[in-house]
């Protein structure tokens, strides 16, 4: 009998925690997808151009590319609650700065103080959920009910941005995480319990520095490659310094006991293929993305918040079919599913290229929605291939290795196809015909990856010791988190 009332006691507190844990993702999901449908406003209200709205995705996304496996690791080493509150804290205050920035500079500030916050909390509110279910099927409940709230964020974004943005001016889309995130911190330190791995691997300081510096300095060179030329010493001087960063890191990460990215995983073609892969989905879907409102508003006069709601069919259509992409793995294979997925996706984004200012919007939503289907079916997918081709005590470090391979496909994109456009422009072309030619590349680079995919998505040897999941629910557990990581997206 005594230990009913603990019991009973026991559930609001889950109830509490679930809430908590969840609220951190969506919060950051739904900023990203809001950024997007405030572009032109911010452009028009900060006065500046194509590269500085770039450099507005890419300030953040880049951190969060770089730093998130190292904030699972400073989630397991200095404490879970420690670091999703922290994380969630410094979120906060950099949506406060972002809220009141009074030019680019200061924006982009805040936006890498948001990226290093989200890069702390996303890992380490599943790090959470994960210590306080340890029963396997309570876990992937818990798991399913985090990745449905970051579901929720990622379809309310362009709504809530395009009403936000209309209404109130860009600054809003910021602002709107101030009460969210001081309610976490204020409920998080009562309910939340604290919990550490005191086996986990050592910080790798060296690793994280040389590849932010590494890909940074290849970002810069890309975005503002545009203005000042391709062949323009400080360009040049950025590649070079880019490849010179990163092969360090990848010495320095062949030589270190615990690096943060162990290279030996490469080794493994279906882990080399599916994060290749991944690096594409992200490249395309945020490199694309990143020009959907501007094409809206820019290209065929819409406003704002009309622009929000007629790029709604790429985040609702990921939002219906990513539940089923792992199922649909489990019973067909990851080759058929991602494959499939892939090739959509590039269709998608080949028919987007084919768009003009006189176009109606009834021959244009259903482009969108199958580019977002046909996403929607690659990640799950991709990262439970990468995964599957690791042993059973690596799939958290696998999954992680996923979602940053993503992010950095992610940095890519805006980079890569901003240069597109602005190369474009800079050749006498219009912004139309730029956008047109950025999503005809990213649709051909897509479905050159279906084509990869398609032969070479496949176990060649398994890893030692490793296994396939038992069920199709198991494989959604694995690779729920991969779906609503920061991306973005």
């Amino acid at each position: 009998m005594a230990a009913s009332p603990a019991s009973a006691g026991s559930r609001p507190n889950r109830a509490v925690l679930l809430t908590v844990t969840c609220l951190g993702p969506c919060m950051v999901l739904l900023d990203n997808t809001i950024v997007g449908t405030a572009l032109p406003d911010m452009q028009h209200r900060l006065h500046t151009q194509l590269t500085g709205l770039q450099w507005i995705v890419d300030a953040y996304v880049l951190l969060v590319a770089m730093l998130l496996l190292s904030g699972g690791v400073y989630a397991d080493r200095f404490g879970r609650k420690r670091v999703y509150l922290t994380g969630v804290a410094v979120f906060t205050t950099a949506s406060l700065l972002c809220g009141l920035a009074p030019s680019l500079g200061w924006l982009l500030v805040g936006r890498v103080l948001q990226g290093i916050g989200a890069a702390a909390l996303s890992p380490a509110s599943l790090a959470l959920l994960a210590a306080a279910y340890p029963a396997p099927q309570e876990r992937i409940k818990a798991i399913g009910l985090w990745a449905g709230f970051s579901g929720i964020g990622l379809a309310a974004g362009p709504v809530a941005g395009g009403v936000l943005t209309d209404v109130f001016g860009w600054p809003a889309i910021f602002l709107v995480n101030l009460p969210i995130g001081v309610v976490l911190v204020v409920v998080g330190l009562r309910n939340l319990e604290e919990s550490r791995n005191p086996s986990a691997p050592a910080i790798d300081s060296p690793g994280t520095v040389l590849s932010v510096l590494g890909v940074g300095a290849l970002t810069y060179g890309l975005i503002e490659s545009g203005a000042r030329g391709w062949t323009s010493p400080v360009i040049l001087g950025c590649f070079t310094a880019a490849v010179i960063l990163l092969a360090a890191f990848v010495a320095v990460e062949a030589r270190r006991s615990a690096p943060m990215l162990p290279l030996r995983l490469f080794r493994q073609r279906l882990f080399t293929v599916s994060n290749t892969a991944m690096v594409v989905v992200g490249f395309a879907l945020m490199g694309s993305s990143f020009f959907f409102s501007q094409f809206f508003v820019y290209v065929q006069g819409s406003s704002v918040l009309r622009a929000g709601l007629q790029t709604l069919p790429v985040s609702l259509a990921m939002v219906v079919v990513s539940p089923y992409a792992g199922r649909l793995a489990a019973r067909h294979g990851f080759r058929i599913v991602v494959t499939t997925g892939l090739a959509l996706a590039g269709l998608g984004l080949l028919a987007l290229g084919r768009v003009h200012a006189d176009t109606g919007y009834g021959n244009v939503w259903w482009r969108l929605g199958v580019i977002g289907i046909g996403f929607a079916l690659t990640m799950s997918p991709l990262t439970g291939a990468a995964v599957q081709a690791v042993s059973p005590q690596e799939g958290g470090l696998a999954s992680g290795i996923s979602s940053t391979t993503r992010q950095i496909g992610a940095v890519l994109g805006v980079a890569v196809l901003g240069a597109v456009v602005r190369t474009r422009q800079s050749g006498g072309a219009t912004f139309e015909t730029g956008l047109n030619s950025a999503f005809l590349a990213a649709g051909a680079v897509t479905s050159a990856t279906a084509v990869l995919t398609g032969l070479w998505l496949a176990r060649s040897k398994p890893a030692e010791g490793s296994v396939a999941p038992r069920s199709s629910t198991d494989r959604n557990a694995l690779t729920t988190s991969n779906n609503t990581s920061t991306k973005g997206r």
